[in-house]
């Protein structure tokens, strides 16, 4: 029912997030698009079978959107938290092409179906009213791209691909049973640890490198 679409780097700009993936995996991730509808903005890389990582941050040049942001970068206080304490790879992206099976009983975990851009939709994202992430990132944000692929031609190929993704949480079997409900294909291998945090594995040019 849901696909790893993609993982995200979750900062308080956009030089930040792009400078902590250059010390993460030496590549210049290139700039991305601007989403005017959410006033973020973006810098994408491919990592192989169709999944990329996104690194998105709030827009200071664009008018807010009258509504809350994705990604819960409304909260710039929390998102700056995260950020210092090193919680920077925050969250990942699921897609679907049924989604709304997937929020069926489920809107108090991923929030509403949310069409976009609103005066023209392409795609479907399910966003909580306040804008957080699902259970504070332990679960994807969900994407519908209502029957068309993400195109991945203008996404930058640096070589880098995904080897591996795994979650730390304090209690790893409760959301075990939320992934099996969903019917996950390639989610982040659930581990025990004191807070929640995700770890990508992934190859460069360069040799393994690991985000975070």
């Amino acid at each position: 029912m849901l696909q790893l679409d993609h993982i995200t780097v979750i900062a308080p700009s956009l030089a930040e997030g792009v400078l902590h993936v250059r010390n993460c995996l030496d590549l210049d991730v290139p700039f991305g698009q601007r989403h005017a509808y959410m006033g973020t903005h973006n810098h994408l890389l491919q990592l192989g079978d169709s999944v990329y990582l996104e690194i998105v941050a709030l827009d200071p040049e664009a008018v807010a959107p009258g509504r809350p942001r994705w990604f819960g970068l409304d909260d710039q206080d929390q998102v700056r938290s995260d950020w210092d304490e090193g919680r920077r790879l925050r969250g990942w992206v699921a897609r679907t092409d049924v989604i709304d099976a997937v929020l069926a009983g489920r809107e108090d975990i991923f929030g509403a179906k949310v069409p976009l851009p609103a005066n023209d939709p392409s795609f479907d994202f399910a966003i909580p009213n306040d804008g957080s992430l699902p259970l504070d990132g332990a679960a994807p944000s969900i994407i519908d791209r209502r029957g068309k692929p993400r195109s991945m031609a203008a996404i930058a190929d640096l070589g880098a691909r995904l080897t591996s993704f795994t979650l730390e949480h304090p209690e790893p079997a409760a959301l075990q049973t939320l992934y099996r409900s969903l019917t996950i294909d390639r989610p982040p291998d659930i581990v025990r640890g004191p807070k929640l945090r995700y770890r990508a594995r992934i190859e460069t040019s360069g040799g393994p490198r690991e985000l975070t």
